[in-house]
């Protein structure tokens, strides 16, 4: 009997061991697709390119480097914190740490495993393989310790470090600025007004406002493009965004929020409602931009 054909899978394999490499880096695959309700088939949308257009993802994926640099600044102030033992600095430090992150949630599914590793949720992958911010929110909120934390927040450290430095391969389209920025807005009104995000220290606000505040500055990127098209749609999708800023301030608290519990349901729903009214009119900005 001959020796067995290899699969393609097995070689894939074989060639990522000989790489050393067990992570897959960043890529430019689209964060999030739509799916045709007649066919099935997912669809994004058919954007024009143009130079400015262009020019506008080029300079989103300037913010998004920008703010890498600084969640890899805070990250490495929170981790320092949870290494050192200093359970109230790390509970102070844990939610600025993440804002960043957040900012450019819109783009966590192109960046391969260091979504999950960093921001996992419990139940999300085996409990033997999650690590990252939600672990360690949870000893630091229900456990009242860092004991035990310390390989999570070194993990954390790195992971991150790295992100950083493997973000400037980040090659995006202008179709993902306007998917991505849609999607996170239908993620906070459909599962983080529940506040299941930040299920032990109900930090979400902190996580909600910097959502909103990243897609907005997806938005702003493609603005110039829209207005010429569309003026009418701008202006809603402005009133959208200050409608979302007017809700969320009544809840600031200093340089922060309070705390998610604080709201009732009520107050949940009008968010929701606030973030809707801003989703649907910023939806319809890929259909502006398709090619005609």
């Amino acid at each position: 009997m001959g020796h067995p054909v290899p699969t393609i899978a097995a070689l894939l394999c074989l060639l990522i061991l000989l790489a050393g490499c067990g992570r897959p880096v960043v890529t430019n695959e689209r964060a999030a697709e739509s799916t045709d309700e007649t066919t099935g088939e997912t669809t994004s949308p058919n954007v024009e390119s143009s130079p400015e257009l262009e020019k506008a993802a080029d300079a989103y994926e300037v913010y998004v480097a920008d703010q890498m640099v600084l969640m890899d600044k805070h990250t490495k102030q929170f981790t320092d914190a949870v290494i050192a033992g200093d359970l109230e600095r790390a509970k102070e430090l844990y939610a600025p740490a993440r804002e960043p992150w957040e900012r450019i949630e819109s783009i966590a599914a192109q960046l391969g495993d260091y979504d999950p590793e960093i921001d996992a949720r419990e139940g999300d992958v085996p409990d033997d393989e999650w690590g990252g911010f939600h672990r360690i929110e949870k000893s630091l909120w229900v456990g009242g310790t860092t004991n035990g934390q310390e390989k999570y927040a070194r993990k954390l450290a790195e992971d991150v470090d790295s992100l950083r430095g493997e973000i400037g391969g980040l090659e995006l389209e202008p179709a993902d600025l306007v998917i991505g920025s849609v999607e996170l807005l239908n993620e906070v009104s459909a599962g983080k007004i529940t506040g299941e995000e930040e299920r032990y220290s109900h930090t979400d606000l902190y996580d909600i406002q910097a959502n909103v505040e990243g897609s907005e500055a997806a938005f702003e990127e493609l603005e110039p493009e829209i207005a010429e098209k569309d003026p009418m749609l701008v202006e809603d999708v402005e009133k959208g965004f200050e409608g979302v800023y007017k809700e969320l301030e009544q809840y600031r608290q200093g340089d922060g929020w309070v705390s998610y519990e604080e709201l009732a349901e009520s107050d949940r729903r009008a968010l929701s409602q606030k973030v809707d009214a801003l989703a649907e009119p910023l939806s319809q900005a890929g259909q502006v931009l398709e090619k005609g």
